[in-house]
């Protein structure tokens, strides 16, 4: 983490890097996303992809959130902005039963994650300079054995525990 941290360093010693070696929860989320402008979800697990939706919501963050496993990739965003946007638990409800499959036990095509990254990058700079249009409401995923893509829309569910209540 140390050395991730030097060598981001010396590419812009203009950005501060703030390198947290523990897991994060409720508790520990909450005052990060709140200095955020946009956060990216770059996370491993459901936890930790709920607990920055609940922060992002409640602060009225837009999340970038994307996942790779095996060969398959997904990129959205979730622009909290607008009154119609879905968050992350209309996508992926909080209280359903979700098998929690991870990279180490199941594996990841290396250079999807760098395309990940690279794509949720690009979200992030779009949403900061206002340029163009967003993943916003669209899921972008990625068949990378077929080098197939394709856009799913992500409606906003109005019975959804974290956003549903929250705006209308």
């Amino acid at each position: 983490m140390d050395a991730a941290r030097a060598a981001l360093g010396a590419l812009n010693p203009e950005v501060e890097v703030v390198a947290l070696a523990a897991r994060l929860d409720d508790a520990s989320v909450r005052p990060l996303v709140e200095q955020a402008d946009v956060v990216l979800d770059c996370s491993d697990n459901f936890a930790t992809r709920h607990a920055l939706n609940r922060a992002c919501v409640r602060h009225r963050r837009t999340l970038v959130s994307g996942a790779a496993i095996r060969f398959d990739a997904q990129v959205t965003v979730f622009d909290l902005r607008s009154p119609a946007a879905a968050c992350y638990a209309c996508l992926y409800p909080e209280d359903s039963e979700v098998e929690e499959v991870q990279c180490s036990q199941m594996g990841v095509f290396a250079p999807l994650t760098g395309a990940v990254g690279a794509l949720q990058a690009m979200e992030a700079v779009k949403l900061l300079a206002g340029a163009g249009g967003s993943l916003n409401g669209r899921l972008l995923l990625l068949d990378a054995k077929r080098a197939e893509w394709r856009t799913v829309r992500v409606p906003k569910d109005p019975a959804c525990t974290v956003c549903g209540g929250a705006r209308s």
